[in-house]
Protein backbone atom coordinates (compact mmCIF):
# COMPACT_ATOMS: atom_id res chain seq x y z
CA UNK A 1 0.00 0.00 0.00
CA UNK A 2 1.11 3.41 -1.21
CA UNK A 3 2.19 5.59 1.88
CA UNK A 4 0.32 9.14 2.05
CA UNK A 5 2.50 11.62 1.44
CA UNK A 6 1.24 13.47 4.61
CA UNK A 7 1.90 10.50 6.33
CA UNK A 8 4.14 11.04 10.18
CA UNK A 9 6.70 9.20 8.48
CA UNK A 10 7.05 11.19 5.76
CA UNK A 11 6.71 14.45 7.73
CA UNK A 12 9.55 13.06 9.68
CA UNK A 13 12.13 11.91 6.90
CA UNK A 14 15.47 13.86 7.28
CA UNK A 15 14.80 16.42 4.54
CA UNK A 16 11.92 17.87 5.94
CA UNK A 17 12.26 17.25 10.24
CA UNK A 18 15.78 18.31 9.49
CA UNK A 19 15.25 21.40 7.78
CA UNK A 20 14.22 23.77 10.91
CA UNK A 21 16.94 22.17 12.89
CA UNK A 22 19.61 22.76 10.39
CA UNK A 23 18.20 26.67 10.23
CA UNK A 24 18.43 26.85 13.91
CA UNK A 25 21.61 25.31 13.92
CA UNK A 26 23.10 27.47 11.36
CA UNK A 27 21.86 30.62 13.30
CA UNK A 28 23.29 29.42 16.59
CA UNK A 29 26.65 29.28 14.92
CA UNK A 30 26.40 32.55 13.29
CA UNK A 31 25.93 33.79 16.84
CA UNK A 32 28.40 31.57 18.87
CA UNK A 33 31.47 32.37 16.15
CA UNK A 34 30.73 36.45 17.19
CA UNK A 35 30.07 35.82 20.58
CA UNK A 36 32.10 32.39 21.87
CA UNK A 37 29.18 31.91 23.93
CA UNK A 38 29.91 28.15 23.92
CA UNK A 39 33.22 28.66 24.76
CA UNK A 40 32.08 30.48 28.26
CA UNK A 41 29.27 28.66 29.32
CA UNK A 42 30.12 25.22 28.12
CA UNK A 43 32.89 24.54 30.75
CA UNK A 44 30.76 26.12 33.38
CA UNK A 45 27.87 23.91 32.55
CA UNK A 46 29.82 20.88 32.09
CA UNK A 47 32.21 21.33 35.24
CA UNK A 48 32.06 17.92 38.05
CA UNK A 49 30.41 19.20 41.40
CA UNK A 50 30.35 16.31 43.86
CA UNK A 51 27.74 13.21 43.84
CA UNK A 52 25.85 14.69 46.62
CA UNK A 53 22.30 12.53 47.04
CA UNK A 54 19.34 12.56 49.32
CA UNK A 55 18.76 15.24 51.92
CA UNK A 56 22.04 16.61 51.63
CA UNK A 57 21.40 17.04 47.77
CA UNK A 58 18.94 19.11 47.84
CA UNK A 59 20.05 20.95 50.66
CA UNK A 60 22.88 22.16 48.06
CA UNK A 61 19.75 24.31 46.23
CA UNK A 62 19.69 26.82 48.79
CA UNK A 63 21.90 29.03 47.06
CA UNK A 64 20.24 28.86 43.45
CA UNK A 65 16.71 29.51 45.26
CA UNK A 66 17.87 32.82 46.47
CA UNK A 67 18.99 33.56 43.14
CA UNK A 68 15.58 32.63 41.59
CA UNK A 69 13.92 35.43 44.64
CA UNK A 70 16.86 38.14 43.48
CA UNK A 71 15.29 37.88 40.08
CA UNK A 72 11.86 37.59 41.27
CA UNK A 73 12.76 40.93 42.90
CA UNK A 74 14.34 42.52 39.91
CA UNK A 75 11.19 41.70 37.84
CA UNK A 76 8.32 42.53 39.47
CA UNK A 77 10.36 45.92 41.31
CA UNK A 78 10.67 46.98 37.57
CA UNK A 79 7.32 46.55 36.99
CA UNK A 80 6.07 48.26 39.93
CA UNK A 81 8.32 51.43 39.74
CA UNK A 82 6.75 52.01 36.53
CA UNK A 83 3.46 53.27 38.07
CA UNK A 84 5.15 54.50 42.03
CA UNK A 85 5.40 57.84 42.13
CA UNK A 86 8.88 59.40 44.20
CA UNK A 87 6.86 62.33 45.83
CA UNK A 88 6.01 62.60 49.41
CA UNK A 89 2.88 63.76 48.46
CA UNK A 90 2.16 60.97 45.97
CA UNK A 91 3.98 57.83 47.10
CA UNK A 92 1.12 56.47 49.49
CA UNK A 93 -1.42 57.64 46.32
CA UNK A 94 0.33 55.71 44.03
CA UNK A 95 0.58 52.47 45.90
CA UNK A 96 -2.98 52.65 46.43
CA UNK A 97 -3.38 52.70 42.84
CA UNK A 98 -1.14 50.08 42.25
CA UNK A 99 -2.53 47.92 44.74
CA UNK A 100 -6.34 48.78 43.86
CA UNK A 101 -6.85 49.82 40.04
CA UNK A 102 -3.73 49.07 38.38
CA UNK A 103 -4.19 45.90 36.01
CA UNK A 104 -2.43 43.15 38.22
CA UNK A 105 -0.95 45.54 40.40
CA UNK A 106 -2.35 43.90 43.78
CA UNK A 107 -0.69 40.20 42.56
CA UNK A 108 2.72 42.29 41.55
CA UNK A 109 2.69 44.22 45.22
CA UNK A 110 1.90 40.83 46.57
CA UNK A 111 4.89 38.84 44.34
CA UNK A 112 7.71 41.64 45.47
CA UNK A 113 6.59 41.22 49.07
CA UNK A 114 6.89 37.47 48.92
CA UNK A 115 9.99 37.45 46.93
CA UNK A 116 11.58 39.78 49.89
CA UNK A 117 10.68 37.48 52.07
CA UNK A 118 11.58 34.17 50.30
CA UNK A 119 15.49 35.78 49.69
CA UNK A 120 15.59 36.62 53.05
CA UNK A 121 14.21 33.37 54.65
CA UNK A 122 16.90 31.22 51.53
CA UNK A 123 20.14 33.13 51.85
CA UNK A 124 19.72 32.78 55.89
CA UNK A 125 18.96 29.13 55.61
CA UNK A 126 21.87 28.95 53.07
CA UNK A 127 24.27 30.80 55.62
CA UNK A 128 23.39 28.09 57.46
CA UNK A 129 23.87 25.27 55.99
CA UNK A 130 27.76 26.43 54.94
CA UNK A 131 28.04 27.04 58.26
CA UNK A 132 27.15 23.80 59.72
CA UNK A 133 28.75 22.15 57.01
CA UNK A 134 32.25 23.95 57.54
CA UNK A 135 32.06 25.17 53.69
CA UNK A 136 33.73 28.37 54.67
CA UNK A 137 36.86 27.10 55.64
CA UNK A 138 40.31 27.05 53.19
CA UNK A 139 39.81 27.52 50.12
CA UNK A 140 36.38 29.19 50.37
CA UNK A 141 36.87 31.89 52.66
CA UNK A 142 36.23 34.87 49.53
CA UNK A 143 32.74 32.62 48.74
CA UNK A 144 32.18 33.28 52.33
CA UNK A 145 32.82 36.59 52.66
CA UNK A 146 31.03 37.79 49.40
CA UNK A 147 28.03 35.79 50.94
CA UNK A 148 28.43 37.66 54.04
CA UNK A 149 28.09 40.51 52.19
CA UNK A 150 25.77 39.29 50.32
CA UNK A 151 23.12 38.94 53.43
CA UNK A 152 24.01 42.07 54.66
CA UNK A 153 22.89 43.82 51.51
CA UNK A 154 19.77 41.71 51.18
CA UNK A 155 18.72 42.95 54.91
CA UNK A 156 19.61 46.35 53.14
CA UNK A 157 16.92 46.27 50.05
CA UNK A 158 14.36 44.97 52.74
CA UNK A 159 14.88 47.68 55.11
CA UNK A 160 14.77 50.37 52.19
CA UNK A 161 12.36 48.64 50.39
CA UNK A 162 9.20 49.14 53.94
CA UNK A 163 10.07 53.21 53.70
CA UNK A 164 8.74 53.18 50.20
CA UNK A 165 5.42 52.03 51.38
CA UNK A 166 5.70 55.45 52.63
CA UNK A 167 3.01 54.84 55.34
CA UNK A 168 3.11 56.08 59.26
CA UNK A 169 5.48 52.71 60.19
CA UNK A 170 7.54 52.75 57.11
CA UNK A 171 8.22 56.45 58.19
CA UNK A 172 9.19 55.95 62.17
CA UNK A 173 11.07 53.12 60.86
CA UNK A 174 14.02 55.26 59.35
CA UNK A 175 13.29 57.88 62.26
CA UNK A 176 14.15 55.16 64.60
CA UNK A 177 16.82 54.02 62.54
CA UNK A 178 18.28 57.62 62.34
CA UNK A 179 18.05 57.25 66.01
CA UNK A 180 19.97 54.12 66.71
CA UNK A 181 22.85 55.24 64.03
CA UNK A 182 23.24 59.33 66.23
CA UNK A 183 24.35 56.92 69.33
CA UNK A 184 27.34 56.28 67.45
CA UNK A 185 30.46 57.91 68.87
CA UNK A 186 32.05 60.33 66.69
CA UNK A 187 30.09 60.12 63.62
CA UNK A 188 27.10 59.14 64.63
CA UNK A 189 24.94 62.90 63.63
CA UNK A 190 26.84 62.63 60.23
CA UNK A 191 25.48 59.00 59.75
CA UNK A 192 21.55 60.36 61.03
CA UNK A 193 21.99 63.00 58.71
CA UNK A 194 23.10 60.19 56.06
CA UNK A 195 19.83 58.36 56.48
CA UNK A 196 17.48 61.31 56.42
CA UNK A 197 19.31 62.97 53.96
CA UNK A 198 19.13 65.94 55.76
CA UNK A 199 17.68 66.87 59.53
CA UNK A 200 14.23 65.79 59.44
CA UNK A 201 12.16 62.73 57.12
CA UNK A 202 10.88 64.17 53.78
CA UNK A 203 11.19 64.08 50.06
CA UNK A 204 14.55 63.99 49.76
CA UNK A 205 14.68 60.76 52.33
CA UNK A 206 12.42 59.02 49.89
CA UNK A 207 14.07 59.73 47.32
CA UNK A 208 17.26 58.55 48.20
CA UNK A 209 15.53 55.40 50.02
CA UNK A 210 14.34 55.31 46.72
CA UNK A 211 17.69 55.30 44.95
CA UNK A 212 19.10 52.91 46.93
CA UNK A 213 16.69 50.52 46.83
CA UNK A 214 16.42 49.94 42.96
CA UNK A 215 19.72 51.24 41.68
CA UNK A 216 22.83 51.13 43.96
CA UNK A 217 22.23 48.40 46.57
CA UNK A 218 20.98 45.77 43.30
CA UNK A 219 23.79 46.83 41.55
CA UNK A 220 26.44 45.94 44.13
CA UNK A 221 24.59 42.69 44.50
CA UNK A 222 24.39 41.82 41.08
CA UNK A 223 28.11 42.44 41.19
CA UNK A 224 28.83 40.22 44.16
CA UNK A 225 26.64 37.79 42.84
CA UNK A 226 28.62 37.31 40.15
CA UNK A 227 31.55 37.12 42.20
CA UNK A 228 29.93 34.53 44.37
CA UNK A 229 29.42 32.37 41.08
CA UNK A 230 32.94 32.42 39.67
CA UNK A 231 34.31 31.93 43.21
CA UNK A 232 32.30 29.03 43.77
CA UNK A 233 33.46 27.90 40.40
CA UNK A 234 37.12 28.28 41.12
CA UNK A 235 37.22 26.83 44.36
CA UNK A 236 34.42 24.15 43.80
CA UNK A 237 31.04 23.15 45.55
CA UNK A 238 32.76 21.82 49.24
CA UNK A 239 31.89 18.00 48.47
CA UNK A 240 29.37 16.67 51.52
CA UNK A 241 31.54 16.21 54.67
CA UNK A 242 32.03 12.86 55.97
CA UNK A 243 33.32 12.25 59.31
CA UNK A 244 37.29 12.02 59.85
CA UNK A 245 37.73 14.42 56.76
CA UNK A 246 39.98 16.99 57.90
CA UNK A 247 40.53 20.22 55.87
CA UNK A 248 44.56 20.94 55.94
CA UNK A 249 45.01 23.50 53.54
CA UNK A 250 48.64 22.13 52.06
CA UNK A 251 46.41 18.95 50.87
CA UNK A 252 42.94 20.24 50.57
CA UNK A 253 42.54 21.11 46.65
CA UNK A 254 44.16 17.96 45.95
CA UNK A 255 41.55 15.67 47.98
CA UNK A 256 38.96 17.77 46.59
CA UNK A 257 40.16 17.24 43.11
CA UNK A 258 40.80 13.40 43.77
CA UNK A 259 37.02 13.08 45.55
CA UNK A 260 35.57 14.57 42.15
CA UNK A 261 37.86 12.78 39.21
CA UNK A 262 36.68 9.57 42.03
CA UNK A 263 32.38 10.60 42.44
CA UNK A 264 31.88 13.97 40.91
CA UNK A 265 29.38 14.16 38.03
CA UNK A 266 28.76 17.04 35.48
CA UNK A 267 26.51 20.19 36.93
CA UNK A 268 24.46 19.67 33.68
CA UNK A 269 22.79 18.05 33.67
CA UNK A 270 23.48 15.39 36.35
CA UNK A 271 23.05 18.19 39.46
CA UNK A 272 21.24 20.45 37.93
CA UNK A 273 18.15 18.86 37.51
CA UNK A 274 17.76 19.99 41.46
CA UNK A 275 18.08 23.90 41.30
CA UNK A 276 14.89 23.02 38.40
CA UNK A 277 12.96 21.62 40.18
CA UNK A 278 13.61 24.09 43.61
CA UNK A 279 12.99 26.81 41.03
CA UNK A 280 9.71 26.02 39.93
CA UNK A 281 8.31 25.04 43.18
CA UNK A 282 9.38 28.09 44.93
CA UNK A 283 7.96 30.40 42.20
CA UNK A 284 4.61 28.38 42.12
CA UNK A 285 4.87 28.90 46.06
CA UNK A 286 5.18 32.89 45.85
CA UNK A 287 2.31 33.24 42.91
CA UNK A 288 0.10 30.98 45.60
CA UNK A 289 1.20 33.17 48.63
CA UNK A 290 0.31 36.01 45.98
CA UNK A 291 -2.28 34.89 45.04
CA UNK A 292 -4.50 33.78 47.62
CA UNK A 293 -2.73 35.86 50.63
CA UNK A 294 -1.88 39.17 48.98
CA UNK A 295 0.54 42.02 49.68
CA UNK A 296 1.09 43.71 52.97
CA UNK A 297 -1.64 46.03 54.26
CA UNK A 298 -0.99 49.59 53.78
CA UNK A 299 -1.05 51.70 57.04
CA UNK A 300 -2.21 54.83 57.80
CA UNK A 301 -0.66 58.00 55.35
CA UNK A 302 2.22 59.62 57.45
CA UNK A 303 1.42 62.28 59.93
CA UNK A 304 4.14 64.37 61.50
CA UNK A 305 2.30 65.28 64.34
CA UNK A 306 2.09 61.45 65.77
CA UNK A 307 5.06 60.63 67.21
CA UNK A 308 5.19 57.10 67.48
CA UNK A 309 8.87 56.14 68.26
CA UNK A 310 8.48 52.23 68.53
CA UNK A 311 6.54 50.96 64.58
CA UNK A 312 7.22 47.16 64.03
CA UNK A 313 9.49 46.53 61.44
CA UNK A 314 8.87 43.73 58.56
CA UNK A 315 9.07 40.03 60.05
CA UNK A 316 12.37 39.55 59.41
CA UNK A 317 13.82 42.17 61.47
CA UNK A 318 10.95 41.86 64.36
CA UNK A 319 13.52 40.06 66.44
CA UNK A 320 15.93 42.65 66.12
CA UNK A 321 12.92 45.04 67.33
CA UNK A 322 12.37 43.08 70.09
CA UNK A 323 15.37 42.58 71.45
CA UNK A 324 15.90 46.48 71.65
CA UNK A 325 12.56 46.91 73.08
CA UNK A 326 13.03 44.35 76.37
CA UNK A 327 16.55 45.65 77.43
CA UNK A 328 16.88 47.92 79.81
CA UNK A 329 17.58 51.53 78.69
CA UNK A 330 20.89 51.80 80.26
CA UNK A 331 21.84 49.34 78.29
CA UNK A 332 20.35 50.40 74.64
CA UNK A 333 23.12 52.08 72.96
CA UNK A 334 26.22 49.51 74.13
CA UNK A 335 23.50 46.99 72.21
CA UNK A 336 22.54 48.94 69.62
CA UNK A 337 26.27 49.56 68.79
CA UNK A 338 28.35 46.51 69.87
CA UNK A 339 25.46 44.03 69.03
CA UNK A 340 25.92 44.49 65.33
CA UNK A 341 29.67 44.85 65.34
CA UNK A 342 30.46 42.09 67.32
CA UNK A 343 28.30 40.39 64.49
CA UNK A 344 29.66 41.83 61.99
CA UNK A 345 33.51 40.97 63.36
CA UNK A 346 32.23 37.11 63.93
CA UNK A 347 31.88 36.85 60.32
CA UNK A 348 34.30 38.65 59.16
CA UNK A 349 36.59 36.64 61.29
CA UNK A 350 35.64 33.27 60.99
CA UNK A 351 36.95 31.97 58.01
CA UNK A 352 40.31 33.06 58.88
CA UNK A 353 40.07 31.69 62.78
CA UNK A 354 38.44 27.91 61.87
CA UNK A 355 39.72 28.05 58.48
CA UNK A 356 40.84 24.33 59.04
CA UNK A 357 40.10 21.00 60.88
CA UNK A 358 36.45 18.88 60.98
CA UNK A 359 33.64 19.93 58.67
CA UNK A 360 30.98 17.23 59.49
CA UNK A 361 28.38 18.60 62.01
CA UNK A 362 28.68 15.43 64.03
CA UNK A 363 32.74 16.41 65.02
CA UNK A 364 31.77 19.88 65.78
CA UNK A 365 29.05 20.08 68.19
CA UNK A 366 29.91 23.45 69.20
CA UNK A 367 28.70 24.57 65.67
CA UNK A 368 25.53 22.92 65.97
CA UNK A 369 25.05 23.63 69.33
CA UNK A 370 25.58 27.45 68.13
CA UNK A 371 23.03 27.21 65.41
CA UNK A 372 20.74 26.09 67.78
CA UNK A 373 21.14 28.70 70.22
CA UNK A 374 20.77 31.22 67.69
CA UNK A 375 17.10 29.91 66.21
CA UNK A 376 15.97 29.49 69.74
CA UNK A 377 17.06 33.24 70.45
CA UNK A 378 15.28 34.38 67.19
CA UNK A 379 12.35 32.47 67.27
CA UNK A 380 11.85 33.29 70.85
CA UNK A 381 12.32 37.15 70.49
CA UNK A 382 10.14 36.58 67.18
CA UNK A 383 7.01 35.55 68.83
CA UNK A 384 7.53 37.99 71.95
CA UNK A 385 7.72 40.69 69.15
CA UNK A 386 4.26 39.40 67.77
CA UNK A 387 2.60 39.32 71.13
CA UNK A 388 4.40 41.65 73.07
CA UNK A 389 2.48 44.14 75.42
CA UNK A 390 4.89 46.70 75.55
CA UNK A 391 5.44 47.06 71.62
CA UNK A 392 3.01 50.29 70.52
CA UNK A 393 -0.45 49.85 70.67
CA UNK A 394 -1.79 51.58 67.58
CA UNK A 395 -5.28 50.40 67.72
CA UNK A 396 -5.72 52.18 71.04
CA UNK A 397 -8.98 53.41 71.73
CA UNK A 398 -9.74 56.83 72.92
CA UNK A 399 -9.69 58.01 76.55
CA UNK A 400 -13.29 57.96 78.09
CA UNK A 401 -15.13 60.68 79.99
CA UNK A 402 -14.46 58.71 82.94
CA UNK A 403 -10.77 58.07 83.17
CA UNK A 404 -10.13 61.63 81.39
CA UNK A 405 -12.19 63.20 84.50
CA UNK A 406 -13.61 66.15 82.04
CA UNK A 407 -16.50 66.28 79.44
CA UNK A 408 -15.01 70.19 78.47
CA UNK A 409 -12.68 72.41 78.90
CA UNK A 410 -8.50 72.42 79.23
CA UNK A 411 -8.38 68.94 80.39
CA UNK A 412 -10.69 66.88 78.43
CA UNK A 413 -8.63 68.87 75.28
CA UNK A 414 -5.44 67.56 76.40
CA UNK A 415 -7.01 64.01 77.17
CA UNK A 416 -7.93 64.37 73.35
CA UNK A 417 -4.46 65.10 72.52
CA UNK A 418 -3.11 62.96 74.39
CA UNK A 419 -4.78 60.38 71.76
CA UNK A 420 -4.46 62.30 68.77
CA UNK A 421 -0.70 62.41 68.97
CA UNK A 422 -0.05 58.75 69.96
CA UNK A 423 1.44 58.87 73.19
CA UNK A 424 -1.24 56.52 73.98
CA UNK A 425 0.18 54.16 71.68
CA UNK A 426 3.14 54.01 74.35
CA UNK A 427 1.69 55.16 77.51
CA UNK A 428 -1.08 53.66 80.07
CA UNK A 429 -3.52 55.81 81.81
CA UNK A 430 -6.70 53.99 83.68
CA UNK A 431 -5.90 50.26 81.59
CA UNK A 432 -5.93 52.34 78.12
CA UNK A 433 -3.16 52.50 75.80
CA UNK A 434 0.12 50.30 75.41
CA UNK A 435 2.99 49.37 77.88
CA UNK A 436 6.08 50.46 76.08
CA UNK A 437 6.52 53.24 78.31
CA UNK A 438 6.14 53.96 82.00
CA UNK A 439 2.53 54.10 83.15
CA UNK A 440 1.63 57.69 84.12
CA UNK A 441 -1.41 56.96 86.31
CA UNK A 442 0.06 58.82 89.14
CA UNK A 443 2.99 60.77 86.72
CA UNK A 444 1.26 64.44 88.76
CA UNK A 445 3.01 63.06 91.89
CA UNK A 446 6.26 62.14 90.79
CA UNK A 447 6.82 65.84 88.18
CA UNK A 448 6.14 69.39 88.86
CA UNK A 449 4.46 71.51 86.08
CA UNK A 450 8.08 72.38 84.40
CA UNK A 451 9.36 68.65 84.51
CA UNK A 452 6.09 67.82 82.47
CA UNK A 453 6.82 70.95 80.25
CA UNK A 454 10.30 69.89 79.63
CA UNK A 455 9.95 66.24 79.38
CA UNK A 456 7.25 66.60 76.78
CA UNK A 457 8.95 69.49 74.62
CA UNK A 458 12.43 67.89 75.00
CA UNK A 459 11.70 64.03 75.25
CA UNK A 460 13.45 61.37 76.86
CA UNK A 461 15.48 58.36 76.61
CA UNK A 462 13.07 56.70 74.63
CA UNK A 463 10.71 59.32 74.03
CA UNK A 464 10.56 61.50 71.07
CA UNK A 465 10.44 65.21 71.54
CA UNK A 466 7.12 66.97 71.00
CA UNK A 467 8.68 70.34 70.48
CA UNK A 468 8.02 70.94 67.38
CA UNK A 469 4.74 69.53 67.07
CA UNK A 470 2.78 71.15 69.79
CA UNK A 471 1.34 74.61 69.75
CA UNK A 472 1.27 76.47 73.02
CA UNK A 473 -2.01 76.07 73.84
CA UNK A 474 -1.93 72.36 72.86
CA UNK A 475 0.71 71.76 75.27
CA UNK A 476 -0.84 73.88 77.78
CA UNK A 477 -3.77 71.40 77.59
CA UNK A 478 -1.70 68.63 77.75
CA UNK A 479 -0.39 69.85 80.84
CA UNK A 480 -3.29 70.23 82.46
CA UNK A 481 -4.63 67.35 81.82
CA UNK A 482 -1.33 65.30 83.29
CA UNK A 483 -1.58 67.14 86.11
CA UNK A 484 -4.69 65.43 87.02
CA UNK A 485 -2.80 61.77 87.25
CA UNK A 486 -2.69 61.58 90.63
CA UNK A 487 -2.47 58.49 92.13
CA UNK A 488 -4.75 58.43 95.49
CA UNK A 489 -5.23 54.37 96.54
CA UNK A 490 -8.68 54.36 98.93
CA UNK A 491 -9.88 50.62 99.62
CA UNK A 492 -8.63 49.42 96.36
CA UNK A 493 -10.32 52.38 93.97
CA UNK A 494 -8.11 54.77 91.98
CA UNK A 495 -8.88 58.33 91.98
CA UNK A 496 -8.30 60.57 89.37
CA UNK A 497 -8.65 64.30 90.50
CA UNK A 498 -11.89 63.33 92.26
CA UNK A 499 -12.99 60.77 89.03
CA UNK A 500 -13.10 57.44 91.22
CA UNK A 501 -12.71 54.37 88.97
CA UNK A 502 -12.40 50.60 89.80
CA UNK A 503 -8.07 49.54 89.59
Amino acid sequence: MEKSPNSFRQLLNPGERNKGLRVFKSVWRWFDDRTGTSNLFGPLLKHKVPDARGFVGWSYILGSLTLVAFVVQVATGIALSTSYVTSTGQAYDSLKFITEQAPFGNTLRALHNWGASAMVLFIGLHAVQVFLVGAFKYPREANWLSGVFLLLLTLGMGFTGQLLRWDQTAVWSVVVAASQAGRTPLVGGSLAQFILAGNTVGGATLSRFFAFHVFFIPAIVFGLIGLHLYLVIRNGVSDPPKVGDSVEPKTERQRYHAVLDKTGVPFWPDAVWRDAVGAVVLIAVIFALAIFVGPPELGKPPDPSILQAYPRPDWYLLWYFSALALIPSNLETVVIIGGPLAVGVILVALPFIAKKGERNPLRRPWAVGFVLLIVIMIGTLWISGINSDWSPKIDAQPLPPSVVGATSGQVAEGGKLFYEKGCLYCHNIGGYGGARGPNLNAIANRYTEPQLISRILNGGNNMPAYGSNLEPQELNSLVAFLKTRKDAKEGGLLSYSGQISPI
